[in-house]
Parts: C-alpha cells; structure tokens; sequence
C-alpha cells in the first residue's frame, strides 16, 4: 500500500485486515519501490496523486524490473479521472481503479481475487519446480539404466558365445556378435526369422519335447548340433531361459565341437593304444616259438634223408617263416619307442611302412614308384617318423580307391640359409585331389575330408613330429586334363652327405625290378 496520507493508510489496513495476508505500508514512491524489492507482493495499492513520484512514475518503474512485470497493481484516485488518464494508467501497468470515497467491500474483494491468484500461482511454480526435479531425477535414473543396458549390451557383443533371444515360436529378436562369428549368418539375414529352420537344429530329443520342458521348467540344457552358414556340422552346449513376464527365451550356445571329436579322438586313441599293446604282446609271445620253428626248418631242409621234392618244400616253410619273422619285428618296432634317440634309416622306415601296406596296394591295384637317392640317416625316433610316414601313405593310397600311381621320392636337398644337406622325402598320388577349400585347413586338428571315417589329427600329428625334428612338412595338389596329382614334400635337416643311387620301381601285379646301391649290393624283401 503506498500512499503520502497516513490516515488513508490506516484505513486500507483495517479494510483488508480480514485477508490473512501480510500489509505492507510505504508513504511515498521511493519507499515502496524498496519495499517491494524485498518482499514477494501480490498486489499493490497505489495512490495515483503523490508527490516527488507519482503513481504513473512508479507503476512505470515497477513494470521495468523483470519480476515485477505481472504484479496486480490497482490505482487509487481521489481526483475524478478522465478517459485520458485511465487509458494512460493502463499502459503503466495497472489492472484496474478504485475511486475515492473507497467502498471497502469493493476493495477487500479486487484485493483477495489478486491475493488468491498470486498464492495459486506461487503454489504452481511450486508444482512446476518439483514437476522439474522428480522429471530431472527420472530422467537421470532412465540414463543411468541406459547407460547400464548399453554396458550389458557391450558385453553381450563381446562375449565369445552365441547369444540370440527369440520367442516361444523360435523367432528371433536379438542375435549377437558371438553367434555371427560361430554360425556365420549376419543379424540383419536371420532377424525375424524361425532360429532352428535356418539352423538345422537337431535335438537330442524330440523338439516338441525340449520345449515342453523349457516352458514348463523356465529353463533347459542339452547339447545341440546345428548348421553353420557354410553347411559345417557343430555341436553347441545350449543353455536356455524362459521369461514368462515377456514370453522370450534367452538362449547361449558354447561350440564344443573341437571338445567332442578331441573326447572321441582319445576314446579312438585308447582303443588303437591297447590294440596296439595286444599286438605287441602277441608279437613278443609268437617271436621265441617262431625261433624255434625257425631253427627246426634250418636243419631239417638239410637232412639226408629228405628227397628233393621234401627239400623243396622244407626251404619254402623257412622262407615264410622269415617273412612272418620279419612282420612280428616290425610289429614290436612300431609298438616298441626308444627313450633316446638313434640313428634312423628312413630307407627301411619307408620299406617297413610299404610292405605294411603292400596288400592293401593290390586290392586297389596301385602301381608303386620308389627311387631312394640316399640312405637317408637321421637322429630321431624310429616309431614317430613311422607314424608320420604311415600317415601320408595310407592317406595317399586311400585317395586312390579306384586305382592309380604312387610314387615315393628320397634324396638330398641343400638348404641355401645354412648350405647343410637336409633330407627330403615325397609322397606323390594321383587321387582325387585336394578342394582349395579344404587347403588351408589340412593341418588344423580334426579336420577331415573322410567324413566319419576319420579324426582329422593324422595330419595335425604328423606336422608336429616333423617341426619337433626342425623340418616342414608342404603339400600341393594340381589338376591336369585327364588326372589330379597331390605331393606331400617332408624336410627333415642334417642328413648325412654320403649319396647313393637306389632304385626300386613295383607293380601292383607283383612284378619287380632290383634295386642295386651304387658299390654294393642289398637284399629288398619281396611286396608280393
């Protein structure tokens, strides 16, 4: 309330003290203009006719000030107030005129309409400013949860298993980095689409069966085996979560399928490891009465009293106890490993490993072609390198089930790093062939181009036992117009220098040609 009279004042106050609301009373412009600089006023009282500054002056002034541009202000006059001058009080702020003699009904009730709206609007921007911090606060919890599915979301796609969510239908709704790489389909190819048609699922049990026990249980584990883009068969531990409240199925596969031909390698391993023992032990069992036998046909072929027809006879019973001899030798040398190094003839380990195979040779009317340009002495293992050569033969043969032509190389090579004279030897088929596909993977373990028939470690094997001897193991398959020929090249390092011509060239029909060593002459046992 500002007014010069102080009377007038008083009477405003005792008017409007019915309002419950706190007076504020200034007796000249420049007082209430301090005054309402430090209250919250609701509505001002202003005499229009004061000295120094008079109402018009300060209602201009009070507009100016930013938080008092809305303030209720209502004139009051004395003086009879023409159209002019109320026109010119409204554009100076006010709301509205009060005459004197002052009706105090009239005032009390514009005076409580403006202290009504004022308290509404105080209680609003109070709404408001709650309304803005419990937003601000959501809004902040929402991006901290964000923020926190973004990092799970992370390490979803970090993570090495396939993760995918589908629904009841099998539909897929998510499908993460980690199944990309396992099944090589991208996530934009298989979204939307059925998981077990494009996968190829087969259960261990009826599908119908597995889901049955997801949805009733909430959860299901098994090992699956699906398809992979490029047609690979693997086999994935499946761990699968049902969410009834949004009817999804969270699914994470494991590829184990190294894990389980590893399990069936070693229960093949096992196997082949006790035959193996078996046959040792029959080998060394057969070997002191075969010596026996041995000696009893050397003295009876020279009996007097045999003719010559039992003499016959005689000397071909000790030929083929030799030769009997000489496969339980060999026998008892591929079961029997040395604990230090020796001095290995790879000549006689190839010679061993033929004649192992020379049945096999002809049933499948392979033609053999060897050529040893040197003996071919090493350090090393003799039942290792076996393996190693076994290996490459038998894969070589059984590239050739129709028949063909194998040939086995042995000579000297120089290596340029070091000028030593290392060793190489060369199992060269005309079989089927090798696919490009399958090159880089040859020597991956349990890789295999035999499908059940195979571990797919011969290889894998046979690379290391030779990296262990500082040596490498190449391959090459070409294709010419009328056949297809694979070469595997073995390098072994520090070969003794001394060079001899051998050759030796077999048939499959059992015709034979000598081998004669440069200056001496060596028996070759007979494949037939």
């Amino acid at each position: 309330m500002v007014d010069d009279q102080p009377a007038k004042l008083l009477s405003y106050e005792v008017i409007l003290a019915d309002l419950n609301a706190n007076l504020i009373k200034a007796r000249s412009g420049r007082e209430g203009l301090e005054l309402l600089l430090k209250h919250d006023v609701a509505v001002v009282l202003l005499d229009v006719s004061m000295p120094e500054i008079n109402g018009f002056e300060m209602a201009d002034m009070i507009r100016q000030h930013p938080r008092f541009q809305k303030t209720a202000i209502l004139f009051i006059s004395a003086v009879r107030m023409t159209d002019l001058d109320r026109i010119k009080g409204y554009q100076s702020g006010a709301v509205d005129y009060i005459s004197v003699p002052v009706v105090p009904e009239v005032l009390r009730a514009k005076v409580q309409v403006f202290v009504e709206l004022h308290r509404k609007s105080r209680e609003l921007e109070h709404l408001n400013q709650e309304l803005e911090t419990r937003v601000e606060q959501r809004t902040r919890q929402l991006q901290e949860s964000e923020n926190l599915l973004r990092e799970r979301a992370d390490l979803l796609e970090l993570a090495t298993e396939a993760i995918l969510v589908r629904d009841p239908a099998g539909v897929l709704t998510y499908w993460n980095a980690g199944a990309e790489a396992l099944y090589g389909w991208d996530r934009h190819d298989v979204l939307g689409k059925r998981v077990h048609e494009i996968l190829e699922t087969q259960f261990p049990v009826e599908a119908k069966n597995s889901e049955s026990i997801l949805i009733d249980r909430g959860r299901w584990e098994g090992n699956l085996v699906q398809k992979t883009r490029d047609g690979r068969e693997v086999i994935v531990a499946s761990r699968q979560v049902f969410k009834k409240e949004v009817a999804s199925i969270l699914e994470i596969n494991r590829d184990i399928t190294a894990q389980m031909l590893a399990e069936e390698a070693l229960r093949q391993t096992e196997r082949l490891a006790a035959m193996g023992r078996v046959a040792g032990i029959i080998a060394h069992e057969i070997n002191n009465p075969l010596e026996a036998i041995t000696n009893a046909f050397y003295l009876l072929k020279n009996h007097p009293s045999l003719d010559e027809e039992a003499r016959y006879y005689a000397q071909l019973g000790e030929t083929e106890l030799a030769r009997v001899g000489h496969i339980t030798k060999q026998t008892l040398g591929f079961y029997r490993e040395s604990q230090h190094p020796v001095n290995v003839p790879i000549a006689e380990i190839l010679d061993d490993v033929l004649q192992l195979q020379s049945r096999q040779l002809v049933m499948s009317r392979i033609t053999l072609d060897k050529k040893y340009y040197i003996d071919g002495q090493i350090r090393g293992f003799p039942v290792e390198l076996r393996q190693v050569f076994l290996n490459l033969i038998s894969n070589a043969i059984q590239a050739m089930p129709q028949g063909g032509d194998l040939r086995i190389r042995m000579g000297p090579q120089r290596n340029d790093a070091d000028g030593r004279a290392d060793l190489f030897i060369s199992v060269c088929d005309t079989g089927t062939g090798i696919k490009p596909e399958h090159a880089k993977h040859l020597f991956e373990p349990f890789f295999t181009t035999k499908s059940t028939k195979g571990t797919g470690l011969g290889l894998w094997i046979s690379k290391g036992i030779i990296q262990k001897y500082d040596g490498k193991i190449h391959f090459r398959s070409m294709n010419f117009k009328d056949r297809t020929m694979t070469s595997f090249r073995v390098i072994l390092p520090g070969v003794s220098p001394a060079v001899k011509a051998l050759e030796y060239t077999h048939h499959a029909t059992g015709v034979e040609t000598a081998r004669t060593p440069l200056g001496h002459a060596k028996h070759v046992p007979s494949f037939g």
